[in-house]
């Protein structure tokens, strides 16, 4: 029998009524004794019961289970994100499916309507808002869905849909980081944009852009290059940084992945950084914090991103959608030492030294 148990084997080994052991294994407004409950979990133990989960999803309206989004699982950025939600979903019993879009705008509201069939308890978004109206539409017709079917949303993003969400302060972490790099003498920037419809980049640009401004210091339009929010993407965006561009000093990248792709473009071409060129990111990814040189960035906590998230969509507030804002930190590294750096040579078209 063991492997293959029912309810009413274990109500008969237990000696207890059908209605007492499905309150003692599932739970009920009814409390079961801890006398009767022993007995019951004992000896579900010894019969190997397994619940049956479907079953208790129709009786309880969801499964014990919180939908996560994110654009690419196999970007740090997100995984930080998602480690966050899964560690708190771990505190409170629940499992996390995750999703990944590949990018894909068009995937969120997908896999929202696949949790909803699901049944999941929870959905959270966790990535840019697009720019793209239709979009942002279509995926609000899924979240209303989702939640008139009685479950809840949250969003780590934008403020862009009518649910609760956690805000990063892209454009404060960006303005203090130009404000910063031009402390450090710096005066001749490149960025490396991302796509030009990803609001997360849009800000970190125009955050930038505004740091750069208050410090006398003004970014040409030619010298912003949009890539993917990527390695590749950073690679690219950087070989035509030093393809086209004269006498640059700094580039800043509007992630890490974007950073780290530029600076394997930088070093593709014999130069070095920070010698030749300084670079910068956003996000403080935990992986490129070994990195040498230390990558300088905008430190986000992904994790209490996360923990934010879940948190929200497992309150019992019902009123109107909350923001919660967070802030981000600047991280000096040595990929920033500063423009008066003795012997250093800016790296552009014209420039062909080597190591």
């Amino acid at each position: 029998m063991e492997g293959n148990a029912t309810l009413i084997d274990v109500a008969r080994v237990a000696g207890v009524s059908l209605a007492t052991a499905s309150r003692a294994i599932n739970g009920s407004a009814r409390t079961v004794g801890a006398e009767l409950r022993e007995k019951v979990l004992r000896a579900a133990q010894e019969l190997d019961y397994s619940p049956n989960a479907a079953a208790r999803t129709m009786k309880r309206g969801h499964a014990d289970v919180v939908g996560m989004i994110v654009p690419d699982i196999a970007d740090p950025y997100f995984a930080g994100i998602a480690s966050g939600v899964m560690k708190a979903a771990d505190e409170q019993g629940l499992m996390v499916s995750i999703a990944s879009t590949r990018r894909q705008v068009s995937r969120e509201a997908e896999y929202v309507a696949g949790f909803r069939r699901q049944r999941n308890r929870a959905v959270i978004l966790a990535g840019s808002r697009t720019s793209s109206r239709a979009e942002t539409e279509c995926l609000k017709v899924e979240v209303d869905r989702f939640e008139a079917q009685g479950g809840r949303v949250a969003v780590v993003s934008q403020r862009k849909l009518p649910v609760d969400t956690v805000v990063v302060e892209n454009r404060q972490g960006a303005r203090a980081l130009a404000a910063d790099l031009a402390d450090l003498g710096y005066r001749d920037f490149a960025v490396l944009a991302g796509p030009r419809d990803l609001l997360s980049a849009k800000d970190r640009l125009d955050g930038f852009r505004t740091g750069l401004a208050e410090a006398g210091v003004e970014l040409d339009r030619e010298r912003i290059v949009n890539g993917e929010f990527s390695r590749d993407g950073g690679f690219q965006a950087m070989e035509r940084v030093l393809e086209q561009l004269d006498g640059i000093d700094c580039v800043f990248a509007v992630n890490d992945v974007m950073a780290l792709g530029a600076i394997a473009a930088v070093r593709s071409r014999g130069l070095d950084v920070p010698r030749h060129l300084s670079v910068a990111g956003f996000g403080d990814i935990s992986t490129l914090r070994d990195m040498s040189p230390r990558l300088t960035t905008v430190r986000v906590d992904l994790e209490r991103l996360g923990r934010l998230a879940l948190e929200m969509v497992l309150s019992n507030d019902s009123g109107a959608p909350r923001t919660r804002r967070e802030k981000c930190q600047v991280v000096l590294g040595a990929s920033t030492p500063g423009r008066k750096t003795a012997g250093r040579k800016t790296a552009g078209r014209r420039s062909s030294a080597r190591g």
